[in-house]
């Protein structure tokens, strides 16, 4: 287990590039293997979440080539990788070592959908990922089981040499013959559950009409390279999509957009550490709300062409609604104010003008980190496991140093932010979790005026 060792009252100067979107990278990763021919996929970030998707591609048989600039010079972007599904060892589905990978990354769960759309079966292993609360599937399994699709349960007992025995559960799902198109009406809007569903009716009999469908960036980007492959979906960017099944799709070049949950994490970075701050490359007509809902909480960000800058300041204050009454930050499905961010406005917030209520609708334990902000000096009322006041400090006190333990990637990040911003040296450990989703965050960090030490 590594740690973070971050000497606090450091201002950040300069220009940061968001890495590639982590969520969309897992998607569209899993949607090669809905073609047997090349696909190139540009601004992979290098996070352990995304490497383990990649190496659980690998261990099934698809052929995976790193690409590098011609002229040797490393982008600015991230890496660029070559996939080709055309020879899928599915003996490998399924076994002790596929399942070992696949349970490690809840992201794996959406191999699913290619598997069971071009193989006609796939195994579900028990996701892993961030302990949040409660992650139900039920979109993806009921889905799929409208397209035509067999739900069973799956079992599998490991022995390992050192006579050590691994039980992983899932799911088995299987289709004895071709998908069918159909119309369904999603139980929720989730983003995975609605990827899934997408990749496995491209390839089905018919049309399939999702109502309901997540409609983040995310989504839409996944839908526009598969349509670049061949498949046939209309209404992109809306909650109705309308999708015309294909017998085959090609090849295809995907480049991901910049994570936008990077871009919120670097406005309120640069906020409580009252930094000048310049994101580039933020790609701000993809951002929704995210500039909007931090600047009701004072911060300024001027676009300049497709960067973002937040410029230093003392203190900002924390908007009102228009009859006086506090302002509540809440997360909703696109278009609303990602679920992701949550962590991040809540620990601006600290140090703000003025109080917010905190309102995380999604996730019943999302807010479970804010004792350790509290051990810091935060002024934070945990009303439920949903709901948190914050009573900002203006900087009239500072906040403390301390030892803290990152839960989740984003809750990490989060705990980072404080102790970039507070007096003193605090550590953070298990900082895997956070290197799940951020690459070389301590580096970037650091070449801006950080001082942030990865102890091993």
């Amino acid at each position: 287990m590594s740690t973070f060792e971050i000497e606090g009252g450091h201002k950040l100067k300069g220009t940061i590039y968001p890495q590639g979107a982590k969520n969309e990278a897992l998607q569209v990763i899993c949607a090669v293997l809905l073609t047997s021919e090349r696909v190139v996929i540009e601004n992979i970030p290098n996070i352990r979440d995304v490497n383990h998707l990649i190496s659980l591609l690998k261990l099934i048989g698809v052929k995976v080539e790193e690409l590098h600039p011609e002229d040797g010079k490393k982008p600015e972007t991230g890496r660029t990788f070559a996939f080709q599904a055309d020879n899928v060892d599915l003996e490998k589905v399924g076994g002790s070592e596929f399942c070992a990978l696949a349970s490690r990354l809840r992201g794996s769960i959406m191999l699913a959908g290619p598997m069971l759309a071009r193989f006609g079966r796939a195994i579900v292993p028990q996701p892993g990922g961030d302990k949040i609360g409660r992650r139900r599937i039920d979109t993806h399994l009921t889905g799929m089981e409208k397209l035509g699709a067999r739900i069973d349960n799956f079992l599998l007992r490991s022995v390992e040499p050192n006579g050590y025995v691994n039980i992983y559960g899932g799911y088995e799902i299987t289709s004895s013959s071709c998908l069918k198109g159909c119309y369904m009406l999603l139980d929720e809007a989730s983003v995975t559950g609605t990827a899934n569903i997408i990749m496995a009716a491209v390839r089905a009999q018919g049309t399939t009409t999702i109502m309901n469908a997540a409609c983040e960036p995310y989504i839409y980007q996944l839908c526009e390279m598969l349509n670049r492959m061949g498949a046939r979906i209309s209404g992109v960017r809306s909650n109705r999509l309308i999708i015309e099944g294909v017998d085959t799709l090609g090849g295809t070049t995907h480049k991901l957009l910049p994570d936008m949950i990077e871009v919120g994490s670097f406005i309120g970075m640069a906020a409580m550490t009252q930094s000048d701050l310049t994101i580039g490359g933020a790609a701000i007509e993809h951002l929704g709300l995210i500039p909007q809902i931090f600047n009701r909480l004072g911060i300024e960000t001027w676009q300049k062409g497709d960067d973002l800058y937040i410029p230093a300041k003392d203190v900002y204050e924390i908007d009102r609604f228009m009859d006086g009454s506090i302002l509540t930050i809440s997360d909703a499905p696109w278009p609303g104010f990602t679920p992701d961010l949550i962590s991040i406005a809540l620990v601006t917030a600290i140090q703000a003008r003025g109080s917010v209520l905190i309102h995380q609708k999604m996730f019943e334990s999302r807010l479970f980190f804010v004792d350790k902000l509290i051990d810091m000096g935060a002024q934070i009322i945990l009303c439920d496991p949903h709901r948190a006041t914050v009573i900002g400090l203006a900087r009239e006190h500072p906040l403390r140093a301390t030892h803290m333990t990152s839960p989740d990637i984003r809750a990490g990040v989060a705990l980072l932010i404080a102790a970039m911003a507070a007096q003193g040296v605090s550590h953070i450990d298990n900082i895997e979790q956070i290197d799940r989703g951020y690459e070389n965050i301590d580096g970037r960090l650091n070449a801006l005026g950080a001082k942030i030490k990865r102890l091993e």
